[in-house]
């Protein structure tokens, strides 16, 4: 199975970058991760960092994609977090969001998992069929039914989180039960909340069905986010993972076809 793997990271109109990506490949098992993080006097880009370098230095040393495996990744870089809160007082509130996507090409088998609200879209024949759902204050309320959840973008209280990496208390991530049969086709892509902010689940199903590369995809989703972000606006991240020849169903089916 063919794979293409872009990414990118942008300051946006802040200082500094707390956002933080890769991703780990070897001819087998693959990784994928992203966290944004949060805190003062640089706090946020340490805590992204060393979350994402926990979970791709882990899954290198051992290559699995289950749920056990992914779960293990994101406690490891909770730990790892925690640790290098004590290394520094000015660090020592610092928290990160993380979304991790582990994939086994030979078995076409997908697993992942996150905390925060940084998110992961599955894509299928150009169109979303699956998300992950925020850890935030906004989303619990939406769950509860007292609020409407397309009032999410550009409410403050979404970026209120009641899960993150920096902590014992509250955290719980959430992990997909059983893994998931991976098409030719499909795409996946992770991203911070800077960006899914400015870009809807419409624009990025768009953006997908008219790419000719996830590179192209993830330029044309940047442009959105130029035109329709704000003076100060967040850091913005997305990493897009294709499966199968670029020119296959990461489109939409032709109608009546």
């Amino acid at each position: 199975m063919e794979i293409l793997i872009s990414w990118m990271s942008r300051v946006g109109g802040r200082e500094r970058n707390e956002d933080a990506c890769g991703y780990w490949s070897d001819g087998g098992p693959v990784c994928c991760v992203l966290s944004d993080g949060a805190g003062g006097h640089g706090g946020g880009d340490v805590a992204s960092r060393v979350a994402v370098d926990s979970v791709l230095h882990a899954f290198a040393a051992q290559p699995e994609c289950s749920p056990v495996s992914v779960r293990a990744l994101i406690d490891g870089a909770n730990r790892d977090v925690m640790q290098e809160q004590k290394r520094s007082e000015g660090v020592r509130d610092m928290r990160a969001t993380l979304v991790v996507l582990g994939f086994d090409p030979d078995r076409r088998e997908a697993v992942w998992g996150h905390v925060g609200d940084s998110r992961l879209y599955c894509f299928r024949n150009g169109y979303v069929i699956s998300s992950t759902r925020d850890h935030s204050l906004f989303q619990s309320m939406v769950d509860a039914g007292f609020a409407d959840p397309a009032k999410l973008r550009g409410n403050p209280e979404r970026s209120v989180l009641i899960a993150s990496l920096g902590g014992e208390d509250g955290f719980e991530p959430d992990v997909l039960e059983a893994p998931f049969s991976l098409q030719s086709g499909d795409a996946f892509l992770l991203c911070s909340d800077g960006f899914w902010e400015y870009v809807t689940e419409r624009a990025m199903e768009a953006a997908l069905q008219r790419a000719s590369s996830p590179d192209d995809w993830l330029a044309e989703m940047e442009r959105i986010v130029a035109e329709n972000g704000r003076p100060g606006q967040d850091n913005y991240s997305a990493l897009a993972v294709w499966f199968g020849p670029m020119d296959f169903t990461t489109r939409a089916p032709v109608p009546g076809a």
